[in-house]
């Protein structure tokens, strides 16, 4: 769609873009389809099972696993702004994304990216106050409080992205409307702007760096008086054990941290994006793909939920299987 605007100049105004994607040969295209459609439905049936175990299981009411639920739900949601348009565009082709529908994908991913800075910051205090303060951790990380917690992380992450998206709303975006992503990021879209952007680069920065590098900050102070306190215990198996209650949120953040951190810690525009959609995928897909691989596999409160759920699930069978058979 084109719209003619004159401003001493004649621009002709895109109102639809183009998601460039992945641009390789068809059956590359395919490979590329079936494979992250696989990846998205382990997504999705992890995180709700992790979702459901925590909601139905009384073992798993605790403060550390009622962050860990929103963090699984903040999971499916943060990928399904992407994943789906992504794996129409490879199998259709058809890759044209209205303006709105391009404003409603940039706010809600920045929006999910920023509740998940804010949710790592809260599980790291979780891990701070269950290692260095642990007879204080009933009264300082209640039920209660974790929720307010997550609710403040939830409100925080979403209010967050409003501003730029406000902006970026009032932009005129020219031809070739080519995004060359296969979502509508930030710089992406600021390159195909017809006006100046660099008062609206500025504030996103500014926003950007404000909350990963705050909640990044956070987190290392955090795990700073972890280590402090581990080292102070007296036997190695003490020390150990300390260790592995972090070592699954403290491999998430590095993962996490380390591909958002080259992506937007850094000026928007004149930059390359073959790269950016490389590590994209990380982030987007693989990241919360090993998420609940990390969080669940070595932890033995969860592997005990899931056999008492299982065997639950078994018991309510075989009893529909005597009462119709």
């Amino acid at each position: 769609m084109i719209m003619p605007i004159t401003d001493n100049r004649t621009y002709n105004i895109a109102a639809s873009f183009i998601i460039v994607g992945f641009e390789t040969l068809r059956e590359v295209e395919l490979f590329l389809f079936f494979l992250f459609s696989s990846m998205y439905v382990f997504i999705i049936t992890a995180h709700f099972l992790i979702v459901t175990l925590v909601a139905v299981n009384r073992l798993l009411h605790k403060p550390m696993y009622i962050l860990l639920a929103n963090f699984s739900m903040l999971e499916i949601l943060y990928t399904t702004v992407t994943v789906p348009k992504m794996l129409n565009a490879l199998f259709t082709q058809h890759k044209e994304i209205s303006l709105s529908s391009c404003l409603a994908q940039f706010y809600f991913l920045f929006s999910f990216g920023g509740v998940e800075n804010c949710l790592l910051a809260v599980m790291a205090y979780d891990r701070y106050v269950a290692i260095c303060r642990p007879l204080h951790y009933p009264i300082l990380m209640s039920g209660k409080t974790s929720l307010k917690l997550a609710l403040g992380a939830w409100v925080g992450g979403l209010l967050a992205p409003f501003p730029p998206t406000v902006w970026l709303s009032t932009l005129r975006f020219c031809f070739p409307n080519f995004i060359d992503h296969f979502f509508c990021d930030y710089a992406p879209l600021l390159k195909l702007s017809c006006e100046d952007t660099s008062k609206g680069e500025f504030v996103f920065m500014v926003i950007s760096w404000s909350i990963i590098l705050g909640c990044f900050l956070l987190i290392m102070i955090s795990y700073t008086f972890i280590v402090i306190a581990v080292l102070k215990i007296q036997s190695i198996e003490g020390q150990k054990k300390a260790f592995i209650t972090c070592a699954s949120h403290l491999a998430v953040v590095s993962i996490f941290y380390g591909t958002i951190i080259f992506m937007y810690i850094r000026p928007t525009s004149h930059i390359r994006f073959t790269m950016d959609k490389v590590v994209s995928v990380f982030y987007c897909v693989v990241t919360p793909l090993i998420n609940p691989i990390i969080y669940c596999l070595r932890n033995h409160e969860v592997k005990v939920a899931v056999l008492k759920t299982l065997l639950l699930l078994e018991n309510m069978r075989l009893k529909q299987c005597r009462r119709f058979g």
